[in-house]
């Protein structure tokens, strides 16, 4: 887990950064050191209750552990400790920040976006939704009824009107749904998935565009998980598709600290339009006026930002690019192997049923038993007893309609189906694989 390099690579970097003050009259805050190691002693031990989100057999959650240069960048910074509401707290983290957001515009095919990194995909989705909300106003907003359950609760907070869209049977937003809805004259606009939390689907943007041609509304691409995988080589053509349109949305977020391998929280907005800018407009009193230059504070809807991110985020970007073909891109080729190998394995398994086959590096599916309420229980049977072999899932309910298309020799009698979740996000989780099926084996006989 602690690579000791590390702490010497940062040793390093915290002289080098030391030297930028050199020129200062010599000041060292004091602390009480014998009690501050006390402290971390215990701070240490509490954190031992934590599943191990950085191991290969941790494949609940989507909890991607941050690159080691991520991390020894963040930690870096806190010695300033920079804010990129305005350059008066952070003019070096503000510039890279700034950088980061041209290198993640030109992911999705964009030169010049407006955009920041937000605390996490909440806020960043609040401020796509908030400008939406002015651009058409008094219109509804929609979005699947798979699509994360915040953007509900966001338009809840702007208040502004919203409705879900069913889905497919491989959890799709339904195109003729959103017709129908489109029709009525009260969608402002459509927020599409672009990996969902629940089962990686990938919502059909290149559907909606047509749509775009016949109705006027917006679009705006949820890509908070899926985003960065539109670099990876190994995408079956159908999610290819609707990536490779996304440069035509509205407005895009993505979450670095998911797929990025950056430290929670890194979030980021993107704006294909920057006249959206002009929606932020507010004055202060005394924050801007360090440089005539652009200060983050003035597109944001956030005030104090953690500069880190930003550095962490750079750093990363420096050591590996996000751009098709290279480190970084292969390493989601191989998350997208990996759930694709454990699909199959599932599906040649007499104790499995799988779900729908994987659009990402999500994988959802069944233990077997003769119906739904049975199917639920023993998912939960197998969730514990593959924790107690350090072998960490996640459970996911999904409604037994859903579930029948892929097992309707299952008797159903619930309303809802309890199913297991594996999230193959570690680059590493492809050469694990066969182990962790052998435990999951295990796990349920």
């Amino acid at each position: 887990m602690i690579n000791q390099r590390e702490l010497e690579l940062l040793g390093s970097a915290l002289q080098k950064l030391e030297e930028g003050t050199s020129d200062l009259p010599e000041f060292t805050p004091t602390f009480d050191t014998k009690r501050a190691a006390g402290v971390l002693t215990e701070v240490a031990e509490r954190m031992q209750d934590n599943f191990p989100y950085f191991h290969p057999q941790y494949a609940g959650q989507m909890l991607k552990p941050p690159h080691p240069v991520a991390r020894m960048a963040y930690a870096l910074s806190l010695w300033v400790n920079p804010n990129n509401h305005a350059l008066d707290g952070g003019r070096a983290s503000s510039a890279m920040e700034k950088e980061c957001i041209v290198e993640l515009g030109r992911v999705f095919g964009w030169d010049q976006p407006l955009g920041h990194l937000a605390g996490g995909g909440t806020m960043a989705n609040l401020e796509a939704l908030w400008v939406a909300g002015r651009l058409q106003p008094g219109k509804k907003i929609i979005a699947s009824t798979q699509a994360h359950y915040t953007h509900g609760r966001i338009t809840e907070v702007l208040g502004i009107p919203f409705a879900g869209v069913p889905v497919d049977t491989r959890g799709r937003m339904d195109v003729v749904a959103i017709e129908r809805m489109l029709a009525g004259g009260d969608v402002g606009t459509v927020v599409v998935t672009i990996g969902n939390t629940g089962l990686g689907a990938v919502d059909p943007l290149a559907d909606l565009l047509a749509l775009r041609e016949r109705y006027d509304f917006r679009i705006h691409a949820d890509a908070a998980y899926g985003g960065y995988f539109g670099l990876a080589a190994e995408l079956d053509s159908e999610p290819k598709r609707h990536y490779d349109r996304l440069s035509d949305v509205d407005s895009i977020v993505i979450d670095p600290h998911k797929h990025g391998l950056q430290p929670y929280g890194c979030g980021c907005i993107l704006f294909r339009d920057p006249s959206v800018g002009t929606l932020y407009q507010h004055d202060s009193p005394y924050t801007y006026f360090s440089s005539g230059d652009m200060h983050l504070g003035e597109i944001t809807l956030e005030c104090s930002r953690a500069g880190a991110s930003a550095v962490a985020l750079w750093a990363t970007h420096r050591l590996l690019p996000p751009v098709p073909d290279g480190e970084f891109a292969q390493g989601l080729d191989s998350c997208l192997r990996a759930a694709r190998m454990l699909w199959r394995d599932l599906h040649n398994s007499s104790l499995f049923t799988p779900m729908m086959p994987p659009e990402l590096d999500i994988v959802v599916y069944a233990v077997n038993a003769e119906t739904t309420t049975a199917v639920s229980a023993r998912a939960r049977e197998v969730f514990d007893k593959a924790a107690e072999r350090e072998l960490h899932l996640a459970l996911i309910e999904i409604p037994s309609d859903l579930f029948a298309t892929y097992a309707p020799d299952v008797a159903v009698d619930s309303e809802t189906v309890v199913c297991l979740r594996s999230t193959l996000m570690k680059p590493e989780h492809e050469e694990w694989l066969e182990r962790l099926t052998a435990l999951l084996e295990a796990s349920a006989e």
